[in-house]
């Protein structure tokens, strides 16, 4: 009987160990098949990458004429709204530029003035010169009378010098008046030639006056227009020389000092924006081909954890991959080829609402899952 016990004790300790290996057997498959239902349920379709960064539209602040900075209103890491003060540029040589187009301006507005007032005085020229050529051919006709009257007694005192009732003395007078009444007809026809050539001078100096202030006012003028864009880009030069911000951001990258010299288009700082911001994430090729414009995606980024999580929609796929826009392209057809997995950037937009509560900036790491369910 002694033999007997540890034979038992040994067969139950078998029993003991086969039932906890046949209850670890059991509990490995049913955390399996939880662990693939609760995929299936919940992970199934959602594709996701740790290769995505925080991205946003820039602005680059540059003047637009050259000038000698005379004030510079932020600093780097400065938050500034739309429409703020950046920099201050010496605006001495546009004020004297804005004063010499208002001179200019108002020098064309007296030249317009002025010809209205030349083309009323030629056509008073060319209506005075209708009065004299009346004048003329009036005294034309008195000049054609008196000859008339002077041919007359000559031929009266011809007719009578055969009889000796006139005198030698008369007929040389007469004949002397016929003359000097034939001399006034003529200078009286050169008088109306004259004034008639003067009406022609005179109605085309008239038509010529008119021409320039014909259908026009002195706001459509061509030259008061002329110096008036001037003075409108003397202004705007003016305005030119304070340097606004053209979006709210974050100043980055200055690189303006007082008292600079500095040339149109340089570049004076970066305005990084806090708000509009976007994700790209980079996805292997392998990944793409579930993933469609207006999935839903969740996000995490380094800068909160898992505390923070993050809802956008893919807005768009890039063009091509990093290494096609690569500044040295890889050389792929060449004999010690090695095929590397392609990543494309995939446009994800961020809720503005989240953006605002949990502020993001540009180039920081995110996590993106998209869920190709959808």
């Amino acid at each position: 009987m002694p033999d007997m016990e540890p034979a038992a004790a040994t067969a139950t300790a078998n029993l003991r160990r086969a039932r906890a290996l046949r209850l670890l057997a059991g509990g490995v498959v049913i955390a399996g098949l939880s662990a693939g239902a609760w995929w299936a349920a919940f992970e199934r379709g959602r594709v996701e990458t740790d290769n995505a960064y925080v991205g946003g539209d820039t602005a680059q602040v540059t003047p637009q004429l050259p000038g000698t900075v005379a004030r510079v209103a932020v600093g780097g890491t400065q938050a500034v709204a739309a429409g703020d003060v950046l920099v201050v540029l010496d605006d001495a040589d546009a004020r004297i530029a804005l004063a010499q187009a208002q001179a200019a301006l108002a020098q064309a507005q007296q030249r317009f003035t002025q010809a209205g007032a030349v083309a009323d005085a030629a056509r008073a020229r060319a209506a005075g010169r209708q009065a004299d050529v009346a004048t003329a051919r009036s005294r034309l006709a008195e000049a054609e009378a008196l000859l008339a009257r002077a041919r007359g007694d000559l031929d009266r005192r011809q007719q009578l010098a055969g009889s000796g009732a006139v005198s030698a003395e008369e007929l040389a007078t007469a004949r002397a008046a016929l003359a000097a009444a034939t001399a006034a007809r003529d200078s009286a026809t050169n008088a109306v030639i004259a004034a008639t050539d003067g009406v022609r001078a005179a109605t085309g100096d008239a038509a010529a006056a008119t021409a320039l202030v014909r259908n026009v006012t002195m706001a459509t003028a061509p030259d008061v227009r002329a110096a008036q864009a001037m003075l409108d880009r003397a202004r705007l030069d003016l305005a030119r020389t304070v340097i606004r911000a053209p979006i709210a951001g974050i100043v980055t990258n200055r690189s303006v000092q007082l008292g600079q010299r500095v040339a149109a288009g340089a570049p004076l700082m970066i305005l990084v924006p806090t708000s509009g911001l976007f994700v790209d994430a980079n996805f292997k090729e392998s990944q793409l081909k579930a993933i469609k414009a207006g999935q839903a995606v969740e996000l995490q980024s380094d800068l909160y954890g898992s505390d923070v999580v993050y809802h956008g929609r893919v807005t768009g796929f890039a063009g091509g991959t990093g290494a096609a826009f690569a500044l040295i392209p890889a050389q792929n057809a060449t004999g010690n080829w090695v095929k590397v997995v392609q990543r494309l950037p995939v446009r994800i937009a961020l809720d503005p609402a989240e953006l605002k509560a949990h502020p993001l900036r540009i180039g920081l790491s995110m996590t993106a899952v998209v869920d190709t369910r959808e």
